[in-house]
Parts: C-alpha cells; sequence; structure tokens
C-alpha cells in the first residue's frame, strides 16, 4: 500500500492549493518543499524592521460579496477566505510617462471610460466600443469555456473567434489611433510578461477584465498570510509538509508515476504525483527519458522560458506622503513604447525598462512599523543575461542596475531616495535561488498562444502524474491558485478511480 494518495512537489501557490484542496477530500497528502518556509513567490522576508512583500502587487479575480470573481469561490473552496483578510481597493493603476501623461484609473468601467475620454476627446467613441466589446467578450468567454457549452460555434459566439487569437496590438490598432491611449490601456501586459504585439489578446482581456470588474485586493500581512493559512490547513487536517525537503527522483513503475525519492534518499510512495515545479525540472531533471514519449520534448523546446524580474524592496522611514507616493499601483515607462521596453528586458542595464511602484501601505498603513512605508520598484528583466555575468561582477553590476532603477524613480517620485532606511536587491539569479526556476522565471514559459492555459493540458504523460502552477498556464497569483485547486480535482478521480 502507497505511504500516501498524493505526493505535492513545491509548496508555492498552486502546490499548496492543490494539497489542500486534496486534504480537504479526505485525501493523504505529503508535501515536499525545499526551501524552509511556504509560499514560494508568495512569501516574505526580514530586513531590519521591515517585513517585505517578495511578489505579489494586486491580487486579482476575488470580486465582492456582491459579485464574486473565480478567486474568492477557490479561497472559500480552500478555507482560506476566513483565515485571512483581503482588502478591497478602488484603485486600478496610476501611469507616468514623464513628460507625456500622468493618469489614475479607477476600479470602475465608467470611470475609467470617462477618464480616457476626457484625456483623449477624439477617442471617445473608440473607447466606449471598446470597452463594451470587452465586457461582452468576456461574457462570451464565461459561457463557451468555463461553463464549456457543447455548442459552442462562430455564430454562438463571434467575439471570442473574431478576437482571441489576435494580438493584443492588432485589436487595439482597430480600435485607437493614438499611441498613447494604447500604451495606458494596456499597461497590465507587464503582468503577463510580454509586449502587446505578442501577447494574445484573449489573455490581456482576461487580466484587464478581472481587475477592472473584481477589482483589485491587497492581503493584510502580504501573501505570506495566505500561504501560511493553507500550510495550516494542510496541517490540521493531518496531513504532513516536509521544509528542506527537495525531490531528486520520481518513481515511475508500471508506466505510473508511484512516489519520489527525496534528495536525502529516502523513498516515498503515493498513487499519484502533482508537481509544482517547473516542466522542465520535472520532466529533464526528476524523471527518467525513458518513461517518456520520444516525441515529448519536441513541446518543451517550443517553449520559451519567460522573463524574470529585478527587484528594488525598499523601507522607508516616513508615510507614503511624505515620499510623494499617493497611489498604491504605479506604472513608471520612460517610454510608450513598450515594445522597446519589451527588448530592455533582454538585457542586464536598465535603461528604458517599464517599472512598477508598489506601495503597500497605502491600502494598510499596519503593514510596516507606524511612521514608515514598504515600496517595491519591479522591472523585467530575462534571466539568461544575468546567467552570462562573471562571479566577481555579479555585485557591482547588480547595484548599478539598483541605481539605474533609482534614477528612474526619481524622475517622478525624487522624495522617496532620500527616506531609504533599509534596501534590499534581488535579480533573476535571486529568484532562481529562492524559487528553482530555470533562469529565475517568475511567470513559467513566455505565454504564447500555445502556452494558453486554454490549450495546455495539466495532466501529464504519465499516468498518475500532474503539473500545477505557473508552468501548467498561466502565471501570476490568481492562476495559480486556481490551478492547484483544478488539478487537486483531477488527481481526487485517479485516486479514487
Amino acid at each position: 500500500m502507497a505511504d500516501y494518495d498524493a505526493i505535492v512537489i513545491g509548496a508555492g501557490n498552486g502546490g499548496l492549493a492543490a494539497a489542500a484542496t486534496l486534504a480537504g477530500a479526505g485525501a493523504s497528502v505529503c508535501v515536499l518543499e525545499r526551501h524552509n518556509i511556504p509560499g514560494g513567490c508568495a512569501t516574505s522576508f526580514c530586513r531590519g524592521r521591515f517585513e517585505f512583500e517578495v511578489a505579489l502587487h494586486q491580487l486579482s479575480g476575488m470580486g465582492t460579496e456582491g459579485n464574486p470573481g473565480p478567486l474568492r469561490f477557490t479561497m472559500a473552496n480552500l478555507g482560506v477566505l476566513e483565515r485571512v483578510e483581503f482588502i478591497e481597493s478602488n484603485d486600478l493603476y496610476r501611469i507616468q510617462i514623464p513628460d507625456r501623461i500622468d493618469i489614475t484609473l479607477k476600479t470602475d468601467r465608467k470611470q475609467v471610460v470617462d477618464e480616457l475620454s476626457g484625456r483623449f476627446p477624439e477617442e471617445r467613441e473608440a473607447i466606449a466600443n471598446f470597452f463594451d466589446m470587452l465586457y461582452a467578450y468576456f461574457q462570451e468567454l464565461v459561457k463557451a469555456f468555463f461553463l464549456k457549452d457543447p455548442d459552442a460555434s462562430p455564430e454562438r459566439y463571434p467575439l471570442i473567434y473574431r478576437y482571441s487569437m489576435r494580438s493584443t496590438k492588432d485589436v487595439m490598432d482597430s480600435y485607437f489611433r493614438s499611441p498613447l491611449l494604447k500604451s495606458v490601456i494596456t499597461i497590465y501586459w507587464s503582468y503577463l510578461g510580454l509586449p502587446p504585439s505578442r501577447l494574445m489578446f484573449m489573455d490581456f482581456a482576461i487580466t484587464l477584465y478581472s481587475y477592472l470588474e473584481y477589482k483589485s485586493y491587497h492581503v493584510k500581512g502580504g501573501s505570506q498570510s495566505i500561504s501560511n493559512a493553507l500550510a495550516d490547513i494542510i496541517v490540521e487536517k493531518g496531513q504532513e509538509i516536509r521544509f528542506n525537503c527537495g525531490v531528486k527522483r520520481i518513481l515511475v513503475r508500471d508506466g505510473r508515476a508511484a512516489g519520489v525519492i527525496t534528495e536525502t534518499g529516502e523513498e516515498i510512495s503515493a498513487g499519484c504525483v502533482i508537481s509544482n515545479a517547473s516542466k522542465i525540472t520535472t520532466y529533464v531533471d526528476l524523471i527518467d527519458r525513458e518513461h517518456l514519449p520520444g516525441d515529448f520534448f519536441g513541446h518543451l523546446r517550443s517553449s520559451a522560458i519567460g522573463v524574470s524580474a529585478l527587484s528594488l524592496y525598499m523601507g522607508l522611514d516616513c508615510p507614503p506622503s511624505e515620499a510623494g507616493i499617493t497611489q498604491p499601483t504605479n506604472f513608471i515607462s520612460p517610454t510608450e513604447d513598450y515594445e522597446r521596453a519589451y527588448e530592455c528586458a533582454k538585457t542586464v542595464e536598465v535603461s528604458e525598462d517599464s517599472g512598477l511602484l508598489t506601495c503597500y501601505n497605502y491600502m494598510d498603513p499596519s503593514f510596516s512599523p507606524e511612521g514608515t512605508t514598504i515600496a517595491t520598484f519591479v522591472t523585467l528583466k530575462y534571466g539568461e543575461p544575468w546567467m552570462q555575468i562573471k562571479p566577481e561582477e555579479y555585485h557591482e553590476i547588480k547595484f548599478r542596475c539598483g541605481e539605474q532603477m533609482m534614477e528612474i524613480l526619481d524622475r517622478v517620485y525624487p522624495g522617496v531616495r532620500g527616506r531609504i532606511e533599509e534596501f534590499e536587491i534581488a535579480t533573476p539569479l535571486t529568484h532562481l535561488r529562492y524559487l528553482g526556476h530555470p533562469n529565475g522565471s517568475v511567470y513559467g514559459f513566455d505565454q504564447h498562444p500555445w502556452e494558453s492555459s486554454f490549450f495546455t493540458q495539466q495532466k501529464a504523460p504519465i499516468p498518475g502524474l500532474f503539473i500545477t502552477g505557473a508552468w501548467a498556464g498561466m502565471g501570476g497569483f490568481q492562476p495559480t491558485y486556481q490551478s492547484g485547486e483544478k488539478v487537486a480535482r483531477l488527481a481526487l478521480k485517479n485516486i479514487k478511480g
């Protein structure tokens, strides 16, 4: 008899959500995590008197009690809703392109349309038409994909068939003339990792709609509080989480995933295995090649490792207002040309990169000690150029890039630099070290159409093996929590069958 019904490799968002779902259904589960805390990207770390949020900027998909979003249902199903305080924000984002535009949008469709129309009066009709289409498009997605209409057709769902596989840039160009307006509307491309020219409109539309209709949320205590809650739920259900316990090999017997061998050599058997590690780690490092179909690696070769990040964590010795910060979510770009900004992500240096300044105390004054502020400035960077840096040059380059990021901040927030009490810089190599993801990727694979969650199966080519998290579909917090719950329900069929 197997030691457990399921083994979960990795205590990131997807792994924790999967394990909590399985535990809630009465399955026996063992979670194996190489780090000493749960969460993956959903963690925190301390410097001086500050506890910094690692990665969460805005939580999407929660919605309100009266208008619940999909993530609210997931959090309720997991048992997290009553354990964690979610703080609703009415702010969508502020975007600043120096000498070009400074505009703040709220999580309200009418306000967004009115604000954009006021700034771009010549595009008023197009703006209204676009947001009408966005909302109608999402309703079609719900009926056709989420409710799985068996009679889906171009006649029943014309917007899906017209727009889904087109690039976001192509759709924007079909509605708007102003490059600046298009830049303001498409800034969430940085939450997805690809610029509008390469980003499938379906992914962009889901993201924008989720924040606009279901609001933006902050988590009291940061994302670590969600990770801790999920870990507590798993343990309270009588199941096990082992920290500082990496996996060396996934066992395959009689053509099925049958357990794992840990890095210490312990063999643990299970009815199925759920991997929250990357697909590359799972299939290349953890499984003997003989157990995979001969043509399997063709798909992996067609996939591109996604972006990582360069993150500047700052603890300020003053409230947000004294540093000139007046919004929680602030996109800053030296240029309205996001294609050029994306190309900068392929280099080490910070030049015309777009960045995101998140102020956590704006939503939650208790997020840091009284009278202080925690703010994080992040820009996207691919990990490969950082992998080429000589070890003896790493620290000099790391802090030079940090200074370049401060120079970008100085242009719009000159009060921040002089109020920094604590700071830390995380590079793609930092994310590689703590996450264990190839090249430190934070979103999994680049979300080209063939990587979309609508086309990617979470069930692996080996019976009894399942993949969850950012590498199984879309990256980000909402998608990975939902991925964990979904894959656990697939695994339960395997366990009960």
